[in-house]
């Protein structure tokens, strides 16, 4: 397995990344690994927050504390004030990288070692640990704990799947985050290209020239929705060799329109705790008409289990377990030790083919009236109206069902009805799945990975049931 230092020296005089400085990424790795490893000499492994904006320097810093084995905490600087406070609670920083313009005044340097769980739990040492974020959507910031060979068995499953010696990547997904920093790891440790710009940019058809069929490029949903907005990015993003789809649900009228334009996508399912995707529709399944997370990859194995914990036969839906080599080792200070199985709060089935199909969240699950509703299958008939450009589907609590569906949408025109989707629903779902109540907004919360801010749209609905009370 080639460690941070080997991959640094194979590419030194490659030209690897594209739109910037590859001999700048080499020196700066260099310099910020020398000056750790003066410290270690003093028997110092600092902790490092890393947030730096630039995106050579952030992955050269990364680099850098991932060889001199220093445990680093990747960060989003557009954090808030609240947020950055709950990370300088948690993590003590001794080194912070990055200019955070939203932080309250840091603590002082402190070097406390990993707690453990009592009973399930054995310490890690501190050092050489990558911790990245996950969580923030909820407003509670967490860190899976990962390490090198975690991020490397992701990459050995996705190149065998692939069957890829080098992978080539067009990166417009936050580098703190699992789904850009995969993307990288993925290039540097084969020897591959990494494109690395703005999704805004690649919006304002600001885009590198290279050759796509070539490369592969990652996409949260609501970025494909916006892409093939454009004629001129639809035919670019037809030339990848392949668009990796996740980070959200995407909706059937998106899929359809993407296989439409003939567009190589591979829909995928992972998460942070897995090192991104540990399943994946492979892109000319998905251009056949198949409609899943595809199948599994080398690295991992899927089963689904019934509330007992009993395995259960293929189509049939249960509680989705996960094992996997880039599992994470728990969420920071917190390790686990020898963790066989990850359950995912996701319901899904295997299909004859071993395809993964997924279901909805077990906590997104609504109980209206008795009936159990997963917003996916209400969220995609909305969508597939045409009358809205986003949707999130939510329970709030009601005296006489339990809870009432609500819909919380963006309309595509200002006089958008909301009693005509309604009435365009009747034929596509059953009476107890339309919901009661209809918000419409300017926009949703989403983060950068279109994922939604559960508790937002919870205010929202209260603030509008308020209103319609007074």
């Amino acid at each position: 397995m080639e460690r941070p230092l080997n991959c640094l020296n194979n590419l030194a005089e490659n030209d690897w990344l594209i739109g910037y400085n590859s001999r700048k990424f080499n020196q700066i790795a260099q310099e910020l690994y020398l000056e750790l490893t003066q410290l270690s000499a003093y028997g110092i492994l600092p902790k490092i927050i890393l947030a730096e904006r630039e995106p050579v320097r952030f992955l050269a810093s990364f680099i850098a504390a991932c060889a001199a084995n220093c445990p680093v905490f990747l960060c989003n600087p557009d954090w808030v004030t609240q947020e950055w406070q709950q990370v300088f609670d948690l993590v003590k920083p001794d080194i912070i990288w990055g200019e955070l313009p939203h932080s309250p005044t840091p603590p002082l340097p402190h070097s406390p070692t990993l707690s453990t769980q009592h009973g399930l739990n054995a310490p890690l040492p501190l050092t050489a640990l990558i911790m990245i974020p996950t969580g923030g959507s909820s407003g509670q910031i967490k860190f899976a704990i990962h390490t090198w060979e975690t991020l490397i068995a992701s990459v050995q499953g996705f190149t065998e799947y692939f069957q890829l010696k080098q992978v080539n990547s067009f990166c417009v997904l936050p580098l703190y985050h699992v789904s850009g920093l995969m993307q990288f790891m993925r290039s540097f440790t084969t020897g591959g290209k990494l494109a690395i710009l703005p999704f805004k940019a690649v919006e304002t058809g600001k885009i590198f020239k290279i050759k796509q069929s070539e490369f592969l490029i990652s996409l949260v949903p609501t970025q494909l929705q916006r892409l093939l907005q454009n004629p001129e990015l639809t035919e670019w993003l037809t030339q990848f060799n392949t668009v990796l789809l996740g980070g959200a649900p995407a909706w059937n009228e998106l899929l359809e329109k993407a296989r439409f334009h003939r567009i190589r996508l591979a829909p995928t399912y992972g998460m942070t705790e897995t090192a991104s995707q540990i399943a994946t529709l492979k892109p000319d399944d998905f251009l056949s008409g198949k409609i899943s997370s595809g199948q599994i990859l080398p690295h991992a194995k899927v089963t689904i289990r019934n509330q007992q914990g009993e395995i259960l036969n293929s189509n049939q839906i249960g509680n989705i377990t996960i094992q996997t080599q880039s599992l994470a080792k728990g969420y920071y200070p917190i390790t686990r030790e020898n963790q066989a199985d990850f359950q995912v709060d996701d319901l899904g089935f295997l299909d004859e083919q071993g395809h993964l199909n997924i279901v909805g969240r077990n906590s997104d699950k609504i109980i209206t009236g008795g009936e159990n509703i997963y917003p996916v299958e209400i969220e995609s008939a909305i969508q597939a109206t045409q009358m809205v450009a986003d949707i999130c589907v939510i329970g709030i609590p009601d005296k006489h069902w339990g809870q009432a569906l609500t819909a919380i949408y963006v309309p595509k025109k200002p006089n958008t009805s909301a009693l005509k989707m309604q009435t365009l629903l009747k034929d596509k779902l059953s009476k107890f799945k339309i919901p009661k109540y209809w918000i419409p907004q300017q926009n949703l919360p989403r983060n950068s990975q279109g994922k939604i801010n559960h508790q937002q749209l919870q205010q929202i609905a209260r603030e509008f049931l308020q209103n319609r009370i007074t």
